[in-house]
């Protein structure tokens, strides 16, 4: 065995046990010597790497923060006046340190579980009340990836809500963002329905429409007047979505008072930093009718068993783990870290503060479009609000080369048109120096508060009209508002998150600190290639180590969640069979144990799902397998695998099941959320995958942030490289591209911005940086230890669902609860609620399989904290057999009644058949640090039948 690196090494500090000692009291319960004998045992020999992975020598902290900063500093810092959607902005420091910086909020998981996520429950509700409110639409959503994939997801929602089939067509102004344009075209494509591009100011086009797409500002930052074109819509039975800049309706008429559906768009410049193109946080929000079809997540008021008002995810039968292939979206990952950081944006400005910064970022743009129509430059637009383009024929390149010296960026729409944006950032001297680019000079400054708008469209009605607009100014009422809800909930910070499949590890320090550096936070995704070297060679850094972990030929790092490296890879699939003629291959084969996303993504890429089956061991069943390709040998396009799977297995006959699937002319996915058990010890690109997608946002350390970012690499072999995720500016019609939308030269839909989430791929690159093939490789084999020593310890209290052989797991378990709750009527619910008294967040509830909780540790949680977990369900399952014994009936048990509140338990009228020491106090540890949740367990029916999605009055909670 390889010798341990010294004590101060990075990966000594990302590994929970690393302790000759505590690792052998680990490998005693399984009966084996050693993690080489662990990992032999487990892992198939047919799959393993006969080599170790080829990566450069692991970096210290300090070297890796020292390479990161030469990285940073080659890219060039200027003052971004580009737009086109991204637009400078001043992150306040008490937002940027107590939240983005704050592991508190960017460890936290998804709320699923929502007692303790009542914190970001109530941050996302205050998201959903702003977007509400200045859309003037009655709900919003908890946020989407990006403003080009949300105006795609509002495309698929008008035609569902519409029932629109068939050749009803999607019109889409011109005046749309190209890489808009780009992103719903590739949905189209891929889904078979038509879409036309068209200049809505002049009329819609003939034949009959599902729905209208415009955009407020327009891309040429033309501030319009749509109420006639939405009434018109509305008239031919078309729904109408509004694509809005968030910022702008504190000035202009909102889309839900000129009678759109559906408004959408990004919250980036409320408050978060440009980031190189993301991660930033979508919006939906919708008129009253659709609520049951919007995508994405929905945060909703309900009470707990108290009756106290308590948040929760509303109307959850849309994720897509439970809908499978009837999922209505595949937003696994929303943007949840930036939406909290947008909606505190709001709180800590208020209504009159986010108008003031409209009104300077409007002035400056007037300012500045009175300059060039005084030197006699002509303006395409004469109504706008932050955007000014001017056509200067043949003159572009130089003036965007004079704005360049004086250190600013502008954006080159053509040889002859130049477009300007001013922001919250714009100063009187960046007003002056673009006017000189131009060869004009200053000489009428307008106000804030002198508003260009057109009178018709100027807003009359109030917004952020809720108490928590408008009564947090002063920072110190920042911080402890912050503070308070961070105490509400439990992240990593305070306890581990044995999330099966989720892969919630240590994000370390060293890791994050590089991402709100300027040099990388600051620079503009549609920057001059020259000014982002520095960003383009981490990216390609990064992209060449994902090759040699995956045994893959090239990766793309532009989709900016899991499910959308789903979503890319598949299409790479089908871009591979169409060019080899094979248009008719759409059936994807789904196994039972695959990754819960999986399905969703294909039908979303146009495919047909069909399920194969699974043995009772919990491995593929070759002979359903066999049956299907023989089914379907003439359609097949894919199969996707999740390997491991969602069982916790290593299936031994993987490379059989890749060679089956190739034999029929298919190709194989293999599912990367999984990865953190096969780093260093096999490559999927090797034994038989052609195309998997990675989760740096599990196995590659970037945090989860309460439900986003993500970040899904696609990695594909040799064949499919043209297939890959292409230039969305180039495909939506911008330099060099044809207007219409269509991609420019190999025909693959664009997923996102060019670079995707590129601001947290620091994270990952710090990591593999600082723990280097070894390093890489001791952790994956550390997370098998984990599971293994958890499930050997536990199965004698809880049944391991399937094992591998020798009984053994891959990285996590499944505990199998179906046969006490057949007993005893204690659910694996009341399991995950009562963890919480002991101070966990729950395992993954329900999934795979119903009525069973999915454990994973990781490797970076150590043995003190697993033998914490293990008192606590052994301390549970000693009450199921007090329930069984009937000691106290179900309904009246701690793990019914649970979780504990500090009210609950702080009475003088406890009635409860157990004791209360009972309740608040299971073991002895917890009279030490003891997490009371601040509601107790929530009646989720209650919520969905009164559905309540913006923030309540204070009155409330008077009560």
């Amino acid at each position: 065995m390889t010798t341990a690196p010294h004590a101060s090494s990075f990966a000594e500090r990302h590994i929970g046990t690393t302790a000759e000692a505590g690792i052998s009291r680990m490998l005693a319960p399984l009966g084996l010597p050693s993690i080489d004998a662990l990992v032999d045992a487990a892992v198939p020999a047919g799959i393993r790497l006969r080599d170790s992975l080829q990566l450069p020598e692991p970096l210290s902290e300090e070297e890796a923060l020292a390479r990161l900063r030469a990285f940073a500093g080659r890219n060039e810092v200027k003052t971004q006046m580009i737009g086109q959607g991204f637009y400078g902005t001043h992150t306040p420091p008490i937002i940027r340190r107590q939240v983005l910086e704050n592991p508190a909020w960017y460890t936290a998981y998804t709320p699923y579980q929502p007692e303790i996520s009542q914190g970001r429950l109530e941050a996302l509700l205050n998201f959903q009340t702003m977007v509400s409110e200045l859309t003037a639409l009655p709900v919003a959503n908890a946020s989407l990836l990006d403003e080009s994939s949300a105006a795609a997801e509002a495309v698929l929602l008008m035609r569902r809500a519409n029932r629109s089939h068939g050749s009803r067509t999607t019109v889409l102004d011109r005046n749309l963002f190209p890489q808009t344009i780009a992103v719903i075209r590739g949905r189209a494509e891929a889904l078979g329905f038509p879409v036309e591009v068209a200049d809505l100011a002049a009329g819609l086009p003939e034949g009959e429409i599902s729905g209208i797409v415009l955009q407020q500002p327009g891309d040429d930052g033309a501030v319009t007047d749509h109420a006639a074109i939405i009434a018109a819509a509305r008239e031919r039975g078309a729904l109408v979505t509004v694509i809005a800049d968030l910022l702008s309706l504190a000035l202009i008429v909102p889309p839900g008072e000129q009678g759109a559906d559906i408004a959408v768009g990004s919250t980036q410049r409320f408050g978060v930093p440009l980031f190189f193109g993301g991660p930033h946080a979508a919006y939906m929000a919708i008129r009253t009718g659709l609520e049951r079809s919007l995508p994405g997540r929905l945060v909703g008021v309900s009470r707990d068993d108290s009756g106290a008002p308590a948040y929760r995810l509303a109307l959850q039968t849309r994720e897509q783990h439970i809908r499978r292939e009837k999922a209505t979206s595949n937003i696994c990952t929303a943007q949840a870290l930036l939406a909290v950081t947008a909606s505190m944006y709001a709180v800590y400005h208020g209504p009159a503060g986010i108008r003031a910064i409209a009104e300077r970022a409007h002035a400056h743009a007037r300012t500045l479009a009175a300059a060039l129509a005084d030197a006699g430059v002509e303006l395409l637009r004469g109504a706008f609000f932050d955007t000014v383009v001017a056509r200067v024929p043949g003159r572009a390149d130089a003036v965007l080369a004079a704005a360049e010296a004086a250190g600013i960026n502008l954006r080159r729409i053509d040889a002859d048109t130049v477009g300007v944006s001013a922001d919250e950032t714009t100063s009187e001297a960046h007003v002056e120096a673009v006017a000189a680019a131009f060869g004009a000079t200053v000489s009428r400054v307008f106000s804030p508060g002198e508003l260009g708008i057109p009178q018709g469209l100027v807003r009359e009605s109030g917004y952020l009209t809720h108490p928590i607009f408008n009564t947090i100014r002063s920072e110190t009422q920042m911080l402890r508002y912050l503070r308070r809800l961070a105490d509400r909930d439990l992240a990593l910070d305070r306890t581990m998150i044995p999330l099966g499949s989720c892969t919630m590890k240590l994000n370390s320090a060293a890791e994050m600190e590089s991402i709100s550096w300027p040099e990388f936070a600051s620079i503009h995704p549609y920057a001059p290639a020259h000014q982002t070297a520095g960003w383009r060679e981490l990216i390609r850094d990064l992209e060449e180590r994902l090759v040699e972990i995956t045994g893959y030929a090239g990766v793309s790092i532009q989709p900016n969640a899991g499910s959308q490296g789903e979503y890319a890879g598949l299409l790479a699939i089908r871009g591979y069979h169409r060019a080899g003629g094979d248009e008719g291959r759409d059936v994807c084969l789904i196994p039972a144990s695959a990754h819960g996303t999986n399905a969703a993504s294909a039908v979303l890429a146009g495919m047909h799902v069909v399920v194969v089956k699974n043995t009772d061991a919990g491995t593929i069943d070759l002979d359903d397998l066999d049956a299907k390709i023989a089914e379907h040998r003439d359609a097949l396009a894919a199969i996707m695998i999740t390997y491991p799977s969602t069982y916790g297995l290593y299936d031994a006959d993987v490379r059989e099941v890749c060679d089956r699937v190739h034999a029929a002319g298919g190709q194989v996915y293999i599912d990367g959320a999984n990865m953190n058990a096969l780093v260093g010890l096999a490559k999927p690109g090797e034994f038989g995958g052609d195309v998997s997608h990675l989760n740096l946002h599990k196995t590659f350390a970037i945090p989860h942030g309460g439900g986003g970012p993500g970040v899904g690499p696609v990695a594909v072999a040799e064949h499919l490289l043209p297939y890959l995720p292409g230039d969305p500016v180039r495909a939506g019609g911008g330099p060099d591209g044809q207007r219409d939308g269509v991609a420019t030269s190999d025909g693959i839909p664009v997923v996102s911005t060019l670079f995707g989430s590129a601001g947290v791929l620091p994270i990952s690159w710090a990591y593999i940086a600082m723990l280097g093939a070894e390093g890489l490789t001791r952790s994956t084999r550390h997370a098998l230890l984990g599971a293994n020593y958890l499930a050997a310890r536990l199965r004698e209290h809880y049944p391991i669902l399937f094992t591998g052989p020798g009984g053994l797991v891959a990285h996590e378990c499944i505990l199998d609860l179906r046969a006490l709750t057949a007993e005893t009527g204690v659910t694996a619910e009341d399991v995950a609620k009562r963890l919480i008294d002991f101070g966990f967040h729950a395992p993954t509830l329900a999934f795979p399989v119903a009525g069973t909780l999915m454990v994973e540790p990781t490797e970076s949680e150590d043995l003190a904290e697993l033998e914490r977990f293990i008192e606590a369900m052994i301390a549970i399952r000693e009450e199921i057999a007090q329930v069984a014994a009937g000691e106290f009936a179900l309904a009246d048990s701690p793990l019914r009644r649970a979780p504990h509140t500090a009210a609950a338990v702080v009475t003088s009228a406890w009635d409860r058949p157990y004791p209360v020491e009972q309740a608040a106090f299971p073991v002895a540890s917890l009279r030490v640090d003891k997490y009371f949740p601040p509601v107790g367990r929530i009646d989720g029916a209650h919520g969905d039948r009164n559905l309540i999605c913006s923030c309540p009055a204070p009155e409330a909670f008077e009560n």
